[in-house]
């Protein structure tokens, strides 16, 4: 019988010890995402295992170039994922294929985007110019993505976090460039 409790003892002070650590982990530092859709594409593929890094944007802001997840603005209850593109402040133009960011005080870039697959589809030409608390995404697939250029700029307080590595398939294991 004292051996029985022992055990017992034993296993609720691990369940404990292990909720008090991973409750903590996943709602601050780092929590899965499955890529669900063809919309980053090359980048990331339908099914991809991600383990997406909540910590980062709580000491710096994200950059143009990192991959985000976010809740979608028009329904917070679902997740994308997309690139950042312009960051607030900024205008963003989209003419055909090609994206141009103007940074007040600093210039215009074109920019090259070697991951982006836009299948020889023109978007037309659009504008958008970001609040202070706002960012411009898009989809690595271009055409096959809702993003900045459909629902417009991304609220800063739906930003979870920034793709840090893929898991899963076996095959593709990588840590995200930053």
């Amino acid at each position: 019988m004292a051996v029985l409790q022992f055990v017992l003892r034993e296993i609720v002070i691990f369940l404990l010890l292990a909720v008090l650590v991973v409750v903590p982990f996943r709602l601050f530092v780092a929590q899965p995402f499955i890529v669900q859709g063809a919309s980053m594409e090359p980048t990331y593929q339908d099914g991809d295992y991600l383990i997406i890094d909540q910590l980062t944007y709580r000491f710096s802001n994200p950059k143009r170039g990192d991959v985000i997840t976010f809740r979608y603005p028009n329904d917070p209850s679902t997740f994308y994922i997309k690139r950042i593109v312009g960051l607030p402040g900024e205008t963003v133009v989209i003419d055909g294929t090609q994206v141009q960011v103007t940074t007040p005080g600093v210039g215009t870039v074109e920019l090259v985007e070697p991951y982006a697959n836009n299948d020889g589809v023109l978007f037309g030409r659009q504008t958008l110019t970001l609040d202070e608390d706002e960012y411009f995404v898009l989809g690595d697939n271009r055409p096959r993505s809702s993003d900045s250029r459909i629902w417009g700029a991304l609220p800063e307080e739906n930003i979870l976090g920034r793709a840090y590595v893929r898991l899963l398939p076996l095959t593709n294991i990588d840590f995200v460039a930053q």
